[in-house]
C-alpha cells in the first residue's frame, strides 16, 4: 500500500539568502529521496502564505518521513506535512 504526504515549505532565513540555489537543492532532495524509496510526486514553489508543495509516495511512513527530517535538518525550509487519502483510501476509512 501506498502512503502519501503533502508537505507545505517555508523557506528559512538561510533558504531565503540562497534562494538562487533552490532548484539545485531540489535536485538533490529527489534523489536522495529516490535512494531512500521514496517518490517525489510533485515539487512546486509557490507564492503566498507558503513557499512550496512537495507531494511524497513511498510503501512505508518512516522512509517518508525521514527524508522530510532530512530536508530540514539542511536548514534551507520548514516543513508542515499532511497525509494525504485519494478517494479510494478516504472511501475505504469512512466505510462509504
Amino acid at each position: 500500500m501506498k502512503t502519501t504526504y503533502v508537505s507545505l515549505i517555508k523557506f528559512t532565513d538561510q533558504g531565503v539568502r540562497a534562494i538562487a540555489q533552490s532548484p539545485k537543492r531540489a535536485a538533490a532532495f529527489r534523489k536522495r529521496a529516490k535512494a531512500a524509496g521514496v517518490k517525489v510526486l510533485s515539487q512546486l514553489w509557490t507564492c503566498g502564505s507558503c513557499d512550496g508543495i512537495l507531494i511524497l509516495e513511498g510503501s512505508n511512513e518512516t522512509k517518508i518521513l525521514s527524508v522530510l527530517v532530512q530536508l530540514t535538518a539542511a536548514g534551507n525550509v520548514r516543513t508542515k506535512t499532511l497525509r494525504a487519502f485519494d478517494a479510494a483510501a478516504f472511501a475505504n476509512i469512512t466505510g462509504s
